[in-house]
């Protein structure tokens, strides 16, 4: 069995025996009334162990229940806990010496989310991540690829999640070579547009295929410094991949279209559209959601999504826009099963995609109002002012 497949105990088989059997469902996108229900009792099993251990939880119990939402179904509890209050507050579910990991969710300064992580969470959460790459194709143990990281070199003191995720994915294919865009560099880190492009021109020579992970805004700012430099054209060997996450936070007004800039990396790097994928997640909620080949979010079969109203926090009907409300009973670290994003999206059933999926899928519109937290992709992207 692959090593990022293998099996995980939840922390108390006896009181997370649903949780157990629901993250350890094979297939990332199955459906039907099985699923449902299982996914209903796991939900059931999550609430009860986080009311028992934190009083924060309990008392969100306690309080008027939240109006469901039919894509997360009747009789599920989901207390609303907002993404921004992890920013504030620390708030575990399980003793400080069992917290496994501790990760943060922004730059190098502003108000950080402090997620705690029991080995069972980050553990169940890195397997769903195995499982879609999985499901694509994409764990190739046996063929190396050359990786050029978007995202932050490590550094002793770095508990950023953006960059645990993109070092944790290059474990899914042995690395030939890889490059990281932002360096550190001892008091910091810098982005060396540069050495990436040097490692687009190394790697377009060899004949291992290419990943590029991380955030979107420095490939596109990559590639326009290769088009205003008169650099021909790159050809990257066939089954390269881009798999990016973040957005373009801090740099809208550079920000292009998602048609537009899939077209971008074609026609400067030679990788198809479809081999270009992006991503959503966030250190609060850290079930993956994948782009399929028609480029659509699916929900997983170990989460549900809904989207409700900014103003009553009433679930809306598929296509209305609103906060994304995300739901998931696999961690036990942290009171965070049920947490409603800072982003605006729109909620799409299954059938509106033509992929074989058949889970929702929903569309990020953008971050709500104006906010003075800063996200990972924020302090990333103003290292780039003054670049251009």
């Amino acid at each position: 069995m692959n090593p990022h497949l293998a099996p995980v105990e939840v922390p108390d088989p006896a009181a997370l025996g649903q949780v157990q059997h629901l993250c350890d469902l094979a297939d990332p996108y199955a459906t039907g009334a099985d699923a449902d229900t299982l996914f209903a009792a796991a939900m059931a099993e999550t609430n009860a162990w986080h009311a028992a251990r934190s009083p924060f939880f309990a008392a969100l119990l306690q309080e008027q229940p939240e109006i469901p939402a039919p894509t997360i179904g009747d009789g599920v509890r989901t207390p609303l806990v907002p993404a921004a209050f992890f920013k504030r507050h620390e708030v575990l579910s399980v003793p400080r010496d069992e917290v496994f990991l501790h990760l943060t969710s922004s730059g190098t300064t502003g108000q950080k989310s402090q997620m705690f992580f029991d080995r069972w969470t980050i553990r169940s959460a890195q397997r769903m991540v195995a499982r879609i790459f999985d499901h694509y194709g994409w764990i190739t143990p046996d063929r190396p690829v050359n990786y050029l990281l978007y995202s932050y070199e490590p550094a002793p003191s770095l508990k950023l999640g953006t960059s645990f995720t993109d070092n944790y994915l290059c474990d899914f294919a042995p690395a030939r070579h890889t490059t990281h865009a932002l360096r550190h560099t001892g008091s910091g880190h810098e982005f060396d547009v540069h050495g990436c492009i040097a490692a687009l021109q190394r790697y377009a020579d060899e004949d291992a295929p290419v990943r590029i992970l991380g955030f979107p805004a420095f490939l596109y700012f990559t590639l326009e410094r290769m088009k205003a430099m008169g650099m021909a054209p790159l050809r990257l060997p066939e089954g390269s991949l881009v798999v990016l996450g973040g957005g373009w936070k801090g740099h809208t007004d550079r920000q292009i279209g998602k048609d537009e800039f899939r077209a971008a990396v074609t026609e400067r790097l030679g990788i198809p559209a479809e081999s270009v994928r992006d991503t959503f997640g966030s250190v609060e909620h850290c079930v993956p959601y994948v782009e399929c080949a028609h480029h659509r979010l699916h929900v997983p079969v170990w989460s549900r999504a809904a989207v409700r109203d900014p103003g009553t926090l009433r679930p809306l009907p598929y296509g209305e826009p609103g906060f994304l409300h995300l739901v998931s009973p696999y961690i036990t670290s942290v009171p965070a099963q049920s947490v409603v994003m800072g982003d605006l999206a729109s909620l799409h059933p299954g059938e509106e995609c033509p992929c074989p999926l058949s889970t929702d899928w929903f569309t990020v519109l953008g971050r709500a109002g104006v906010s003075r937290n800063r996200s990972c992709a924020v302090a990333a992207a103003e290292m780039m002012k003054g670049m251009s």
